[in-house]
């Protein structure tokens, strides 16, 4: 209750930020810490928060690579952004997150660059209502919320230790999860289950998602750990923002829970706040296996704290991309 209570009236926490707080004031307060030249890829920049994120961080400087799949969009992007920031340096690349071979794909063209990495924001996805499977014949919901992104960050991961260790700026990576991970059981969390549901329900395909973003967190910084590399990575929840996801789940609240339930979301810029905090402020250098909400560490599910859980993810995962990628079935 003292949470909700908290919630509401925007009270800050020990960050000096809280759930009213935006991207805007946040990504300010840190302005003078900001190193120049930083560059940041943000997937799912073409509309709500990651568009939020991506237009304030190319505010205060930092070079933005957007991967999109409708490239449009992701041009309508640039042009609000260079509207707003006419210095901004932005940079569109195709990919498919339900898709490795697109992965694949867009890393070597963004190594070919040969562009610095300080960045990293995993922020994309996608909520479905029915059963669909993704090229490589993974559910849809899971290809690209989890799988996709735990390959791109695995494909960027030695250009971002590199970066770090050449500049002496500590590299950052953010996956976006959700509050509703905690939903997951761990009787309901089974590898073969999320790949190929026998009973689909879209909210809790979309939970299960979420848990896998913080699970890899938890295991990935224990590797970064392990190997000394200067860079972390860190889970946020952006609150319930007012995005397309949260029209996606209209199918299953009510009109009228739904009108009740809109009056406690966020703006996006109050939803970007948390991912803004955690890519740039001075306070989170050096923080890392961890999870925050309204611009504070906060506390995660006793299952996404289970590192035991983490370590069986991300080797069934290992295993799962190298068999779509080398050892494809006809």
């Amino acid at each position: 209750m003292k949470e909700t209570l908290r919630y509401l009236a925007g009270i800050a926490g020990p960050s000096g930020y809280g759930s009213k707080s935006t991207a805007e004031q946040v990504s300010q307060d840190c302005c003078s810490s900001v190193p120049s030249h930083l560059t940041a890829i943000i997937t799912g920049a073409t509309s709500g928060i990651g568009a939020e994120t991506a237009r304030v961080l190319a505010k205060r400087g930092v070079r933005i690579v957007i991967p999109a799949r409708d490239l449009g969009k992701a041009a309508e992007v640039k042009d609000e952004i260079q509207r707003e920031s006419p210095k901004a340096e932005v940079i569109i690349l195709e990919i498919d997150l339900s898709s490795l071979a697109s992965v694949n794909r867009f890393c070597s063209e963004f190594l070919a660059l040969r562009l610095p990495l300080n960045i990293l924001i995993n922020n994309g996805g996608v909520f479905s209502q029915a059963l669909e499977y993704s090229e490589d014949k993974v559910e849809m919901t899971f290809a690209t919320n989890y799988l996709g992104h735990h390959f791109l960050t695995e494909k960027l991961l030695d250009k971002m230790v590199e970066t770090a260790a050449q500049t002496g700026i500590r590299g950052r990576i953010i996956n976006v999860s959700s509050v509703i991970h905690s939903w997951v059981k761990r009787d309901g969390f089974c590898f073969n289950q999320l790949l190929n549901p026998k009973n689909y329900n879209g909210t809790r395909a979309y939970a299960q998602s979420k848990l896998a973003n913080i699970l890899h967190v938890k295991e990935l910084a224990r590797h970064l750990k392990a190997r000394n590399a200067r860079v972390s990575v860190n889970a946020v929840h952006p609150g319930i923002v007012k995005t397309g996801i949260i029209r996606a789940h209209k199918g299953f609240i009510t009109d009228s829970v739904f009108f009740i339930a809109s009056k406690l979301l966020k703006s996006t810029s109050q939803g970007a706040s948390t991912t803004c905090y955690v890519a740039l402020s001075p306070e989170v250098e050096g923080v890392s296996g961890k999870y925050f909400a309204d611009c504070n560490e906060s506390d995660c599910s006793n299952l996404a704290n289970d590192e035991s859980e983490a370590r069986k993810l991300w080797k069934q995962t290992r295993l799962l991309i190298h068999r779509l990628l080398y050892q494809p079935t006809a």
